[in-house]
């Protein structure tokens, strides 16, 4: 076992923690059971990706370690990093202390659509790096990187974040709460902040990627935007 995949292991036995952390403990009770098959769904979805990468792609997966304002190298990035580093786990946390208190109403099909959601996402995270070797966690340019137009890419300029804003509509639907929709307007902003400073930093230092641009209309919803 490589050292990379030993690492990515100990992330994912602590990540595992810390959602658990972040559901129950503001929800005040084990009998969540939102929680527990958001947590499955999650932890399976995001397993296997991680177990692809170790295999495939281990250059990969160790990029995608590097994550957090620390990582960063753009100053804006940075910033970036400390708002959606404080806004996912709002995502959770509110969605927990609606069960705790009672807010919403949200039928288990509800619930369960959004977990489908959520494996959806994952599934599209999945193609993209299929697609994309070069898909780090941090905004950076790699040696050797080149523009990437296929696949997800032909679709959008920002698959990946294109899953990730299906995933947090899917998570507070899975965990039982339509309130916690609401942090949506708390992330969203700042999924766009990075996605338009990104385009800057690539168009300015990825040879070829203005001419993408003027062939990918679309940055993160196809036919909308």
């Amino acid at each position: 076992m490589s050292d990379v995949t030993r690492r990515a292991i100990r992330s994912s036995l602590a990540g595992i923690v810390v959602l658990a952390a972040l559901l129950f403990v503001p929800a005040g009770t084990l009998d969540y059971w939102q929680a527990w098959l958001f947590i499955a769904v999650f932890v399976a979805a995001s397993g296997a990706i991680t177990a692809d990468l170790a295999i495939r792609d281990p250059k990969l997966l160790e990029r995608r370690m590097k994550v957090g304002p620390r990582a960063e190298k753009e100053p804006a990035q940075k910033i970036i990093m400390v708002f959606a580093m404080l806004g996912f786990p709002a995502l959770l946390v509110f969605p927990a202390l609606d069960h705790r208190v009672g807010w919403s109403a949200v039928p288990a099909s509800v619930s369960v659509l959004g977990d489908a959601l959520i494996a959806l996402a994952f599934l599209f995270t999945f193609f993209v790096f299929r697609e994309n070797s070069y898909g780090a966690s941090t905004i950076q340019i790699a040696e050797g990187q080149t523009v990437i137009s296929t696949g997800p890419y032909a679709l959008v300029r920002h698959p990946m974040y294109a899953g990730a804003l299906v995933m947090l509509i899917g998570i507070p639907l899975a965990l039982g709460s339509w309130w916690g929709l609401l942090a949506l307007l708390l992330i969203l902003p700042v999924l766009i902040w990075r996605l338009l400073d990104e385009e800057r930093f690539l168009r300015q230092n990825l040879s070829g990627y203005a001419d993408y641009q003027t062939k990918a209309k679309y940055r993160l919803v196809p036919f909308v935007w």
